[in-house]
């Protein structure tokens, strides 16, 4: 089995506390995965509340030029655009 030497180096340290190896943590899924008939964990796409993804869409929306991002001169600016805005 091929894998990223990234995930793996992150998967042992992550593994390494609990006294488990990637191939062990391996195993132990597919184990799970013929126990449970399929993938032992939900796989779905994530869902965020209204805020978020409308911050989301903002921020997209910044990065593709389609709106112009607000920009501050100081941090008390942006402080006081926020005081202002409050109620929003």
């Amino acid at each position: 089995m091929r894998i990223d030497p990234e995930i793996k180096e992150q998967a042992n340290a992550t593994l390494a506390p609990l006294g488990m190896t990637v191939p062990q943590a391996v195993t132990l899924f597919l184990h799970r995965v013929i126990l449970d008939g399929g993938l032992p964990f939900d796989v779905r796409q994530p869902r965020f509340n209204a805020t978020t993804e409308a911050a989301i869409k903002e921020g997209d929306d910044i990065v593709a030029g389609r709106i112009q991002a607000r920009r501050y001169a100081s941090v008390d600016e942006l402080f006081e655009d926020l005081d202002l805005n409050e109620d929003d």
